[in-house]
């Protein structure tokens, strides 16, 4: 899998999600097999610039390269501005965002909403490759199948795409209508990367590895974007790349290595959000973790009434290593949760 000079080591992407997709946990996710991972979307808006929020989704610090930053507005001159903000902080492939659902990003006409003004969709993208180009980064796009199910004109804008210079297009089989309700088809996939000459990646309900194979067979795509089964589950990838390599299930990680795993990824999230957000935030993750473990579920519930409770960084991080040292030694018996409940 190539993107522009950037030779990847697999075709095994993790999908852009705002909130989620930090530099840790890119990070973690590329430590467990992912090939590729894009950032959290960074808003083109000049003002917004040097927020703490941007300033931290603009750091790339210790990420293994390729960095890819994807941006998002509905100005072309300010997506360009944009491009090179993020190239100068770092940034080695420029992602366009036309797939966000978010009503807050819709509403701004911005992401999916894109796709219902193809001429201003184009624009973008021409002046983002201009910006990009004397600079040697690649641009790609990220994008739904069309507005709503009357309008799917993903392939339209696929091939416009292209011929403007982009260098890969990622689809989400679904449309901006229905946000991540229903299945995911990725017939359109299949219609696009029959028609174009650029790489083409596949994303949409890619929740094990059965399902990696069976989509990159039916649609012919070069790679595919793991997004929502990601959360909580960093180590899908290594899953997937056994399976496709192999044909074999790789087993489940056992209890020692998420406790490793989880406990880096935390380090790694208080060190770029500090103390207080960086307990806030981490709740999130460590309740998708818990529920991704083959747990009682009184058990994932007290944990995360536990975690909940914390407020600081030494509180929570001796909760979740006291909760996994307990399940650890519980095992193959029934755990207690007042075996390991703390006060925070």
């Amino acid at each position: 899998m190539q993107i522009g000079p950037y030779r990847l080591p697999n075709a095994l992407f993790v999908a852009p999600m705002a909130g989620v997709t930090d530099r840790p946990f890119r990070k973690l996710c590329k430590r467990l097999g992912a090939g590729y991972a894009v950032s959290e979307m960074v808003t083109s808006r000049r003002d917004l610039w040097d927020s703490l929020k941007t300033s931290r989704r603009a750091n790339h610090d210790g990420e293994v390269a390729p960095i890819a930053v994807q941006i998002a507005g509905t100005d072309a001159a300010m997506m360009a501005d944009a491009a090179r903000y993020n190239i100068d902080r770092g940034a080695q492939i420029i992602d366009i965002n036309m797939g966000c659902p978010a009503k807050k990003v819709c509403n701004k006409w911005a992401g999916s909403a894109l796709m219902q003004d193809e001429a201003l969709a184009i624009a973008i993208v021409e002046a983002v490759v201009a910006a990009c180009a004397p600079q040697g980064v690649p641009v790609t796009l990220k994008m739904r199948t069309g507005w709503c199910d009357a309008v799917r004109n993903a392939p339209t804008l696929a091939l416009a795409a292209e011929a403007a210079g982009v260098q890969m297009l990622t689809v989400h089989g679904r449309t901006r209508e229905q946000g991540y309700r229903g299945e995911a088809e990725h017939d359109t996939v299949a219609h696009i990367k029959s028609h174009v000459r650029i790489p083409v990646v596949a994303n949409g309900d890619i929740t094990s590895p059965e399902r990696a194979r069976e989509v990159l067979r039916r649609t012919g795509a070069d790679a595919i974007m793991v997004g929502r089964a990601a959360q909580g589950r960093p180590w899908i990838f290594r899953e997937i790349a056994h399976y496709l390599s192999t044909g074999e299930q790789l087993p489940p990680p056992d209890l020692h290595e998420v406790r490793g795993w989880l406990l880096d990824h935390l380090d790694d999230h208080y060190d770029l959000y500090g103390e207080d957000t960086g307990v806030r935030s981490a709740r999130k993750h460590l309740a998708w973790y818990a529920q991704s473990l083959d747990l009682p579920r009184e058990d994932v519930a007290a944990f995360r009434a536990s975690v909940n409770t914390t407020t600081t960084i030494e509180a929570q991080r001796r909760v979740v290593a006291d909760a996994f040292d307990a399940w650890i030694d519980a095992q193959p018996l029934t755990l207690a949760p007042s075996a390991w409940k703390l006060a925070a």
